[in-house]
């Protein structure tokens, strides 16, 4: 049975869908009678279990791991010699210097200040940058070029931030579990380390990254959201339910009785046609669609190909 779906960038394609049917029959074959079984998406990356239905959905979301073709961690039978390689490389994700892929992140998110600063030339024109842009961008690279401690080379006070904030991501670590590994942490490495003290500081040195989100209050009961017109609001016009908590007279500031996250669609897709690392699999529909006219008009695709 082929396996090259694995590697297909569209993950919508026949070609993928069919795989991924195959891996769950495969899976369910060699498993009789499990409920969960290990995923092997990019995220859960083989560490995780999930139920066998979910599995499906988390491989079109997320991809299958690339490497993963020998599947061994479900029920795949190995010859001797290559099992100790095979089981290696399946969880493994591939070794890059994480130095390396955070300036590449933020030369994704300002492309125009990483410019002017590392291409400038005499007869170039400066590109015009906002100045609280370029600020941010002036602290990222600053993080990004500190040591984390004095004779740390392996990472800088920004790519530590960056790897904690991916594990606590990944397994799913709450804001109280992760100060608490931040301050065992800190208390190990040397004292005049610069990692945060916790995750609000962490938190705060990201910022510079964008893709935030915005914090809209919503009545306690799901009736409305306290947004735009009705933004001045206290009390939800359908139940008449506080919009604020109660509390002492003398705290000033009001703790919202529930509070909507609002994730803008808009810069989150600008910032992956943004990034030379995902700009192309965004365009792999107009391949597509390339593809599938020259399979329809052969002749004119030819003369299409070469006239370009």
């Amino acid at each position: 049975m082929s396996r090259r779906w694995i590697q297909n960038p569209n993950r919508c394609s026949d070609e993928y869908l069919d795989g991924i049917e195959d891996f769950i029959e495969f899976a369910r074959r060699h498993n009789p009678g499990a409920t969960r079984i290990r995923c092997p998406c990019r995220r859960c990356n083989n560490t995780l279990w999930e139920a066998i239905e979910n599995v499906g959905f988390h491989l079109v979301r997320n991809g299958m791991i690339e490497t993963y073709s020998i599947w061994n961690l479900h029920g795949e039978q190995l010859d001797h010699a290559s099992s100790s390689n095979a089981t290696r490389m399946d969880s493994v994700e591939p070794i890059v210097d994480p130095n390396d892929q955070v300036m590449d992140i933020i030369e994704d998110v300002f492309p125009f200040a990483s410019t002017n600063i590392n291409h400038k030339r005499e007869d170039d024109v400066p590109t015009p940058i906002d100045s609280a842009e370029f600020e941010q961008y002036e602290k990222l690279l600053k993080n990004a070029n500190q040591e984390l401690y004095p004779g740390c080379e392996s990472f800088s006070v920004l790519t530590a931030i960056v790897e904690l904030m991916h594990g606590k991501i990944k397994y799913r670590m709450s804001n109280l579990c992760f100060d608490y590994f931040l301050g065992v942490f800190k208390r190990m490495l040397p004292t005049d380390n610069c990692l945060p003290k916790d995750h609000k500081h962490a938190q705060k040195v990201l910022n510079g990254l964008g893709l935030g989100y915005e914090k809209i209050h919503a009545c306690k009961n799901n009736c409305m959201l306290f947004y735009k017109e009705h933004e001045t609001l206290d009390t939800c016009l359908i139940c008449n339910e506080s919009r604020f908590k109660m509390t002492s007279q003398n705290r000033t500031t009001k703790i919202p009785q529930k509070v909507m996250r609002y994730m803008p669609l808009k810069p989150r897709l600008q910032r992956l046609y943004m990034s030379t690392h995902t700009a192309t699999d965004m365009r792999w529909h107009k391949k597509k669609r390339v593809d599938d006219d020259v399979m329809r008009h052969p002749a004119d695709g030819e003369a299409w190909k070469e006239f370009d």
